[in-house]
């Protein structure tokens, strides 16, 4: 790792590691919770703070999109997100992964259009390359007769669907997609509507293209900016950039000489950690132990807190693997575990199914993580964020099938009991 140099001060006062916890908190949206009932600007709001908001489909639970923003914004109404992207708000495109993002950042990801190549297996050469009448052929349906969903396209190969097998059409589809011919006109259901780019953006050309030099810096700052402070190693990967190591340590320095950038020390760490100039009160205040983290609530595991295994054990000492693509009998913690985020730490995970029909939240396995101290507090803390998760998806009933340890288990769903009748009786 990078080492600080020891010739220059740091720009701002050193920080604990849960002063560090706090301010990225802070920068995520995740450090208290709202006092205000959410609006659909918030949403909006939301993605713009994180910069990107990662696509997922899996939705035993609320798909992870929706799970993000009401971690961040409490309850609100899940059409919200689809209507910005109709209202031409967001954008889709492949950022840290497949996100929404906002479209004034559109600019930003059009150098990866231009050289889909570039992009690994979200973009076939080969297919292109063997299938170019095919491909010209979906294009121009979609030009003709406009929008167009996957299903829209009857499945003439011959072959079961999968997660691998995509028809034709809809390898087509994801090319152009990734090229930036189409793009992502609306959703329905959580089904994609692809349109060319000109009828979904029709006020950009590549006359507005920023040079790459500009990009480069503009997503290393909001990089750090919505880490609220970042460890050199930590900054590629939130965008997905790829930087070499001396090439980002000159652009960190050159950032830092010029102001945009501050540096800051964190207990224990021997190298540098970065901060955006606009977040410089806030790491003042949280350096003086002003950011007082007290939200409870539940993460997807798409969440930005999480998705970076390393920067999570490193910053929370969280050690978090997604389960669902491990098979059955090799997983510890079950398909689709999502982070409790405690005021300021992250405490446990639960694997979770919503059973909707049935009004019923099922907790297959409830975990705390080791060295967590079990309290009154700590239960009522997230009795009251698993409630809330529960009555967000209409499901009041609340089942926990298994729990480690059993007392925290035993415990949850007793305040559960108490909580739900409460709130029955408010009601």
């Amino acid at each position: 790792m990078h080492s600080p140099d020891k010739h220059q001060a740091p720009d701002l006062p050193p920080l604990s590691l849960a002063a560090a916890r706090a301010l990225h908190l802070a920068a995520q949206g995740l450090l208290q919770a709202r006092r205000k009932k959410a609006v659909k600007a918030d949403v909006l709001a939301a993605v713009r703070q994180m910069g990107v908001l990662q696509i997922d489909t899996i939705h035993v639970v609320a798909r992870s999109p929706y799970l993000v923003l009401w971690s961040r914004l409490g309850d609100y109404p899940q059409p919200w997100l689809e209507q910005l992207l109709a209202e031409g708000a967001l954008f889709e495109y492949w950022a840290h992964e497949a996100c929404f993002v906002p479209i004034e950042d559109y600019g930003l990801y059009r150098h990866r259009m231009l050289d889909p190549a570039a992009m690994g297996w979200k973009y076939s050469v080969k297919w292109m390359a063997e299938q170019g009448d095919a491909v010209a052929s979906v294009l121009e349906h979609i030009r003709a007769n406009g929008a167009a969903r996957s299903a829209d396209f009857e499945r003439t190969d011959g072959k079961a669907g999968g997660w691998w097998s995509w028809k034709p059409e809809k390898r087509s589809l994801e090319v152009l997609f990734t090229s930036g011919v189409l793009m992502i006109a609306k959703r329905h259901q959580f089904q994609r509507y692809y349109d060319l780019a000109e009828r979904v953006l029709p006020g950009w050309h590549d006359g507005l293209l920023p040079p790459e030099e500009q990009v480069r810096r503009r997503l290393l700052l909001a990089s750090v900016k919505a880490l609220g402070l970042a460890r050199a190693s930590w900054i590629s990967d939130y965008f997905r950039t790829k930087q070499a190591r001396a090439s980002l340590a000159h652009d960190l320095q050159a950032l830092v000489d010029e102001g945009a950038l501050l540096r800051c020390a964190v207990a224990g760490w021997m190298d540098s950690v970065y901060v955006h100039a606009d977040h410089a009160e806030l790491a003042r205040n949280a350096a003086a132990g002003k950011l007082a983290p007290t939200l409870t609530t539940i993460l997807s595991p798409f969440d930005p807190v999480v998705w970076d295994r390393r920067r999570a054990l490193e910053l929370f000492d969280f050690d978090y693997r997604l389960e669902c693509y491990t098979p059955a009998e090799k997983r510890r913690y079950g398909y689709f575990t999502l982070p409790i985020l405690r005021r300021g730490a992250l405490v446990g995970r639960l694997d979770a199914k919503a059973h909707r029909a049935q009004g019923r939240f099922e907790i297959k396995l409830l975990v705390l993580e080791d060295g967590v101290r079990l309290s009154a507090r700590l239960v009522q803390d997230v009795a009251g964020a698993v409630q809330r998760l529960a009555l967000w998806h209409a499901c009041p009933d609340i089942d926990i099938v298994q729990a480690q340890p059993a007392a925290f288990g035993a415990l949850l769903a007793e305040a559960l009991h108490d909580g739900g009748a409460a709130t029955r009786q408010a009601a």
